[in-house]
């Protein structure tokens, strides 16, 4: 049975006027600018930014405000815009030694060269909504204090000079990454592939599992080897020239987690790496992406895998908060014909089940 349905567009038009009230709300307050977005909520910018794929503040901002706050839905409308932008060159590998550091914290070693840094961080505050907040009060000269590389080696260098830690992963013979927006995902996907898709997967559900490894749910236990927030160069080769040339200069978050593992038939005791790196500050997310990293990384150890965390298929294909919004929000969509047919399943299966409960009441009857 096909039930009709009549003014559908009407009720569209109207449902957008009401959404761009909405998003307004009182004239009698100013209106957000995209400046204000991106200087005052630069962890929401940060993070439309990393999993919308496209480094962009001012049109990060823009999907916010257009969103009203909803994340994922400027997440979705930053990457439609990032479909038709012209892609006119691969950016060589970002060179994380060489960051500009805003913040840098190892939980494995106290005393380490360059020193810690703790940067603008959440970590030691007390959770108390300050009152006076309300009132926009004034602070003092803004501060910025950058750390240079040269005095701040990794911490998994540390390590690797003893030989105490994997060898950190080398480029395929060909050196070109897979691209996960223009490749058919066909598993097993390469590490490159899949640190793309956590890199820009959702925060909350790697969170979630990063979470489950910490709970027994894979077999890792980790350390945070080091942590670091800062400017980096992005560089383009040009073969006219001959050399690389800088476009530009982003913030990303750099997380190297330590695992133990204890050998192998073919490996002797030693650390395993989980990497993260994404967009902005962003630490949670890196952090949460480098426990995902290493849960996947189950095969290379011969480890067995018994959990959702060391499932690739799993993670990968649900990891993605836009098509998990996709599948999900549709069911709010028209599906007037399909349920049609449900309940006209349901109805046929009842009077089916009652036929007989009735034919053997008769027969009783009879009987009687």
């Amino acid at each position: 049975m096909y039930i009709a349905v009549k003014g559908g567009e009407a009720a569209i038009r109207n449902a957008h006027r009401l959404l761009d009230d909405r998003r307004r709300s009182d004239r009698s307050v100013p209106a957000l600018t995209l400046d204000q977005i991106v200087g005052q909520m630069a962890l929401a910018v940060d993070r439309v930014m990393a999993e919308g794929s496209l480094y962009d503040q001012e049109l990060a901002a823009m999907a916010l405000r257009q969103a009203r706050g909803d994340m994922i839905e400027a997440i979705f409308l930053l990457r439609a815009y990032r479909t038709t932008l012209p892609r006119f060159a691969a950016a060589r590998p970002l060179d994380t030694f060489r960051m500009r550091i805003e913040r840098r914290i190892s939980a494995v070693y106290k005393d380490i060269p360059g020193g810690q840094l703790l940067g603008p961080t959440f970590d030691y505050t007390h959770r108390l909504i300050e009152p006076a907040m309300a009132d926009d009060p004034p602070v003092d000269e803004p501060m910025r204090r950058l750390s240079e590389a040269e005095n701040c080696p990794r911490v998994t260098d540390i390590l690797g000079a003893e030989g105490l830690i994997e060898a950190d992963g080398q480029a395929g013979s060909d050196g070109e990454p897979g691209d996960l927006t223009r490749d058919t995902l066909d598993f097993p996907i390469s590490r490159d592939v899949r640190l793309q898709a956590l890199a820009r997967g959702d925060e909350g559900f790697l969170l979630a599992l990063g979470y489950s490894t910490q709970r027994g749910y894979g077999r890792t236990h980790p350390f945070v080897g080091e942590i670091r927030i800062g400017l980096v160069d992005v560089e383009v080769e040009l073969p006219e020239v001959g050399f690389p040339v800088g476009i530009g200069r982003i913030r990303v978050t750099e997380c190297q987690m330590v695992n133990q593992f204890k050998g192998s038939a073919k490996e002797p005791p030693q650390f395993t790496r989980g990497y993260g790196l994404v967009f902005g500050q962003s630490e949670r997310k890196a952090m949460a992406m480098s426990l995902v990293d290493r849960a996947l990384r189950a095969d290379e150890f011969d480890e067995e895998r018994t959990a959702p965390a060391q499932d690739e298929e799993f993670v990968i294909s649900h990891s993605d908060n836009v098509q998990a919004t996709g599948f999900v929000e549709h069911l709010k969509l028209p599906h007037y014909v399909d349920f049609q047919a449900e309940l006209d399943l349901v109805r046929r299966m009842r009077r089916e089940q009652e036929r007989p409960r009735e034919e053997t009441e008769s027969v009783q009857e009879a009987a009687e």
